[in-house]
């Protein structure tokens, strides 16, 4: 899927005008560490952002290096993790940990197929680590990404017929502007939580709605959207 590229860059360059306005003020955004930015995105697997934000800090206070984390017993870890939920997680931050301090010299490799071979790292967080802590052009897609892409690009109807994700990631892939990536993909995470919404989006006043495929019908069609989470979605 390769839209037109006037569109593509008027969906840049609005949606990041948007990011410079509108965007959230949270803790991981403050680091370009990328144990800290490992921490958050596996904690927001499944979890909202307001819930993470204490989790967070206290455990960075507990286990400040993979170092670290690594050394800590995994009972440890999980009670540390708790009531987050979705308690393979800490199971697996701490196997990443352990890999990373074994093959990696405690830094996390910096390329995606490496990313990829630890248990708990998809594709999706591959692609947050490289755009976030390693300022690489990489595209991501969770749900908040994939339903404003398929909503703007697509149309509310084509999106819910698509089989499978390729579509979605290639259009996302081919929409990163170079150099951007960490603002245009915080960017897009920002829209999509809190104006491109699953049931009540902010259509009215939303700087896309000149040339999105849904508009207006997303008005119509988004209470029926569901609320499915996917990997770190916020």
């Amino acid at each position: 899927m390769r839209p037109d590229p006037g569109l593509c860059r008027r969906f840049q360059r609005r949606l990041l005008a948007w990011y410079r306005r509108h965007a959230r003020d949270l803790p991981w955004r403050k680091t370009d560490d990328p144990y800290s930015i490992l921490v958050s995105e596996i904690m927001l697997q499944q979890t909202q952002v307001d819930r993470v934000i204490p989790k967070y800090h206290e455990f960075l206070r507990c286990y400040p290096t993979l170092e670290a984390l690594a050394r800590a017993p995994v009972t440890e870890v999980r009670r540390t993790w708790y009531p987050l939920g979705y308690n393979i997680r800490p199971v697996r931050l701490h196997g990443i940990a352990r890999e990373t301090v074994a093959r990696y010299d405690g830094r996390l490799p910096a390329e995606e197929k490496a990313l990829r071979r630890f248990k708990g790292i998809g594709r999706y967080t591959a692609g947050a680590l490289l755009s976030f802590a390693f300022r690489q052009d990489a595209p991501i897609l969770d749900t908040n990404v994939r339903r404003v892409l398929g909503r703007v690009f697509l149309g509310v109807r084509r999106m819910r017929a698509l089989r499978g994700q390729k579509a979605l990631w290639d259009l996302a892939a081919t929409l990163v502007p170079k150099g951007k990536a960490y603002d245009f993909n915080q960017a897009l995470m920002d829209f999509g939580a809190t104006w491109c919404t699953p049931r009540h989006p902010r259509c009215p006043p939303c700087p896309m709605k000149g040339f999105c495929r849904s508009y207006p019908l997303t008005l119509i069609l988004s209470p029926r959207g569901g609320r499915g989470r996917g990997e770190g979605d916020r």
